[in-house]
């Protein structure tokens, strides 16, 4: 049951990572990305594997200490578990990094390669759109205070 879980998580994300990386001007998009909803579908595989390991999950948690998170990853739920809670998360960041490229204009041919990187490695993935974000911004207060002062 916990291999089955485990395989049907990413599953369960794929929709909406499909939608962000190749269809990103379809309207229902947009709308889904604005959604926290989009995870609860993983969220109840993480309940489900992690409820049975919620000690050893707590334990891991409420005194961080690399041992007691080895023994918790160690075991099928929790490594499960894990699992799901990067997935979950790494949806939602996949999720505002659309909608600021959106709000930014920023090009799809750009954010499709790096939503595809934050799926694989969110935390290489998110500084990069940090510096595309910071550079994007300053590029339009700069056009929008030449358009202000002309």
């Amino acid at each position: 049951m916990t291999g089955t879980l485990f395989d049907i998580t990413f599953l369960l994300a794929t929709p909406v990572w499909l939608l962000l990386i190749f269809a990103p001007a379809w309207p229902p998009t947009a709308r889904l990305a604005a959604s926290p909803w989009t995870v609860a579908p993983v969220l109840v595989v993480y309940f489900a594997m992690a409820l049975p390991v919620f000690p050893e999950l707590w334990a891991a948690v409420a005194s961080p200490d690399i041992d007691v998170f080895r023994e918790l990853a160690a075991k099928a739920n929790g490594a499960g578990a894990i699992w799901a809670q990067i997935i979950a998360w790494d949806l939602l960041i996949g999720q505002w990094m659309f909608l600021e490229a959106r709000r930014l204009s920023l090009h799809p041919l750009v954010m499709g390669p790096l939503l595809v990187l934050t799926i694989l490695l969110s935390p290489f993935a998110l500084p990069v759109f940090l510096v595309l974000r910071a550079g994007k911004t300053k590029a339009l207060t700069r056009q929008s205070q030449v358009r202000t002062s002309a």
